[in-house]
């Protein structure tokens, strides 16, 4: 590491993931070295930053991600804090926003910017988009054009709040969308970044709170859905929390007999937060009648989360606060990262 430089510092955090693999005689992807990313993007050895990197011990494909490796992402980052003036987190973009929601709620009091990309072709073929996905992120994680005091995804052009984004696409290089909240900056000859819809720097110091509950399961209505589905679901070994993606602004089925198997759950001490399955908009209990039953039986409205969201921040309200179900149930319904609009 350097520390005789008076250039602001950025350190890269390698998981893995399309942006740094590279194809083996079968044709499939595998990740590779760290250093070999660094020599496919020689513009960065021009950057007016320092540049320092490590690397998880076990690099992986990111549909292999986990709370512990959370875990262990959070605690370099946490590690390093104080020596650099800004993070990139290289990673796979199946779970990319899964892990930009968890990060956010994992760094309370975050001051600096942690700046998740990847890429959706490897940086070893002629038309990646990794080269400018990596070049970007820098800039913003380095400091030197604007306080960005938030986890943010970086992807084709566009600075995303890292809790509301979604993977949108599999083919297209504009792979990520924030439905219910503008991106944050925008690349183009400069990054223009729109300053007053970032996160404000804290007053109070950093704290990583780094536990997380993974009893929690996802429960997706469709027209169909039996009694026997429902509570198998609900009647999990262990279940903590469950969420439930509901149609439109929150509305689920009204029979008797769903109902009666949610109030059990929840009787039980089991969380039910409400999820709408539409990518825009947020759930409103009792807008319709067909919500009225759930508002009434102590299911949780989660506005307009995203659903990378509502499960990692159940997963983390409930892994801090175990002995605590009413204040997880009251920190659900409201913002702690920026993840819902109030």
């Amino acid at each position: 590491m350097r520390y005789a430089s008076m250039k602001n510092r950025v350190l890269i955090v390698y998981t893995g993931g399309t942006i740094g693999m590279v194809q083996d005689e079968s044709g499939s992807l595998h990740p590779f070295a760290l250093d070999r990313i660094i020599d496919a993007v020689p513009q960065l050895k021009h950057c007016r930053y320092d540049i320092d990197s490590v690397t998880l011990d076990n690099i992986i494909d990111s549909s292999n991600m986990t709370p512990s490796l959370w875990v262990d992402i959070a605690e370099i980052i946490e590690r390093e804090y104080d020596k650099y003036d800004g993070f990139v987190v290289l990673h796979g973009t199946d779970t990319m926003a899964y892990t930009a929601s968890a990060l956010s709620f994992m760094f309370k009091n975050l001051a600096k910017p942690i700046v998740l990309t990847g890429s959706q072709l490897p940086l070893g073929m002629l038309r990646s988009d990794g080269r400018e996905n990596i070049i970007c992120a820098l800039e913003v994680a380095s400091g030197r054009l604007a306080q960005v005091p938030e986890v943010c995804i970086f992807f084709e052009s566009h600075l995303y709040r890292g809790n509301r984004s979604t993977k949108i696409s599999a083919e297209n290089f504009d792979a990520f969308e924030t439905y219910n909240y503008p991106s944050l900056a925008r690349a183009g000859i400069n990054i223009t970044f729109k300053e007053h819809l970032l996160l404000p720097m804290p007053a109070e110091p950093l704290r990583v709170l780094k536990r997380f509950d993974t009893r929690v399961a996802i429960l997706k209505l469709f027209p169909g859905i039996t009694e026997a589905v429902v509570t198998s679901v609900l009647n999990a070994p262990g279940l903590q929390g469950v969420v439930i993606e509901t149609y439109g602004s929150g509305n689920a089925p009204t029979d008797a007999w769903f109902i009666n198997a949610l109030d059990e759950a929840i009787r039980r001490g089991i969380i039910v937060l409400n999820v709408t399955q539409c990518k825009a908009g947020a759930v409103k209990m009792r807008q319709y009648a067909a919500s009225c039953d759930l508002d009434r039986i102590g299911v949780v409205g989660a506005g307009d989360i995203t659903i990378e969201a509502a499960i990692t921040k159940l997963m983390y309200l409930l892994g801090n606060y175990p002995d605590n179900k009413d204040h997880v149930r009251l920190r659900l319904s409201q913002s702690i990262r920026g993840e819902i609009t109030e």
